[in-house]
């Protein structure tokens, strides 16, 4: 009995690191673009990376064909949304790189924005995972497409005339 535990468990073990080994990557970049952190410098993306994978390892065995990526990325997306609502996203918006340009949109049309053109997730299953309407989350990703197409035209300095003095 407790071979065929052991057998088991190194099994998982070996399933997991395989899918860590394939999907990690993208992952944490999927996590960075939603933190808007600098791909060098990003430790909240490593941080949901890791929540992520490690609910995923606990819910390994539950999954019964369920795709582990799409369980990941579920969780990743839930977390980032968590407290990025939590917070109403003071504290995300303060700490993004400054030159990305997802780092001009609010945390909610990064998530969506992120999940629907980089994951590629359909309008109804972002829509079910984050509890919105379909047509709130097509609004949402309009937004914030043309947002970072077209970005708000930073005010020229005001020009100072000088006054020429006659001598």
């Amino acid at each position: 009995m407790r071979q065929r535990q052991a057998s088991q468990g190194m099994r998982r073990a070996r399933e997991f690191e395989a899918f860590v080994a394939g999907a990690a990557g993208r992952l944490l970049h999927t996590a960075t673009l939603l933190t808007a952190e600098s791909p060098d410098d990003n430790p909240r993306a490593r941080r949901l990376l890791t929540l992520a994978l490690a609910h995923t390892y606990a819910c390994w065995d539950r999954l019964r064909g369920e795709d582990p990526y799409d369980r990941a990325r579920q969780y990743l997306a839930l977390r980032f949304a968590h407290g990025a609502w939590r917070r109403h996203g003071v504290l995300l918006r303060g700490r993004t790189h400054p030159s990305s340009p997802l780092s001009r949109l609010a945390p909610q049309e990064r998530l969506i924005l992120v999940l629907r053109l980089y994951e590629g997730v359909a309008e109804e299953q972002a829509a079910a995972l984050l509890g919105l309407p379909t047509e709130r989350v097509r609004t949402i990703c309009d937004r914030a497409t043309a947002t970072l197409l077209h970005p708000p035209r930073e005010l020229a300095p005001p020009v100072v005339k000088a006054k020429v003095v006659a001598s």
